[in-house]
């Protein structure tokens, strides 16, 4: 297929690019004031804002009564995650948090633009919007922000790269615009639902973060939540 991108398209890869490179900045940034397993839980609620965005710009994909309600037992959930930084005066947890919620609503718009965009642009022109804005501002960043610190080539380094940059950023971004192309984007985020529960356990498996018992409740109100949000709107149901 062809890599040209016509007059018309210009505007909104741009727009796609700089979204992804903020929703991206706000996630990696957020990540170095709180803990994993907040991230996980917090990041999760990208679905209900891809619902709530939908509603407004998506025909046919509106949010029903079950699914607003879905949607407020998620967010109570993230109330209960930023209880510990509301809690303990933490402020590094509440900046944080903040940042990857930010991170989670601009994910949210990001799947219902490239949902939009892929009825007119071919998809790996939406992927290399994405890259090319990503990979130029961050270079940039580090520059600016690394340059002091010694680069040192490891296996953790590898591993890390070869995880985020061919399963992730590859083959994950590719198999969701395929999804978002063909299905409505409240449709597709569907199978993030397991993520808060995972992500808590393998914050405390893999990096022995102490789980608290705002992080359980958040995670289960997050994913039940979710679960209701993401149910098909049954034909009686009237929509919002």
């Amino acid at each position: 297929q062809s890599f040209k991108i016509y007059r018309r398209e210009w505007l909104p890869l741009t727009l796609l690019g700089v979204l992804f490179t903020i929703q991206l900045g706000f996630m990696n940034v957020g990540q170095d004031f709180t803990s994993a397993g907040h991230a996980v839980v917090v990041t999760s609620t990208f679905p209900l804002w891809t619902g709530v965005f939908a509603h407004v710009f998506v025909p046919g994909d509106q949010m029903s009564r079950t699914r607003t309600f879905g949607t407020l037992i998620a967010y109570s959930g993230v109330v209960a995650v930023f209880y510990k930084g509301f809690a303990v005066s933490n402020a590094d947890f509440l900046v944080g948090d903040l940042l990857l919620l930010g991170s989670a609503i601009l994910l949210g718009a990001r799947q219902v633009l490239l949902s939009q965009l892929g009825q007119g642009i071919a998809q790996h022109k939406l992927l290399i919007a994405q890259s090319v804005f990503g990979i130029f501002t961050f270079i940039v960043a580090s520059l600016i922000f690394e340059s002091d610190e010694p680069f040192v080539v490891t296996t953790r380094l590898i591993v890390a790269l070869l995880y985020t940059g061919v399963l992730i950023a590859g083959l994950g971004f590719i198999g969701q615009t395929w999804l978002l192309k063909r299905y409505l984007p409240s449709r597709v985020t569907v199978i993030s639902l397991s993520q808060p529960v995972f992500g808590v356990l393998f914050s405390w498996w893999i990096l022995g973060e102490s789980v608290g018992g705002e992080l359980y409740i958040g995670a289960v109100l997050v994913m039940v939540g979710s679960a209701l949000a993401q149910r098909k709107t049954k034909q009686m149901e009237s929509s919002i």
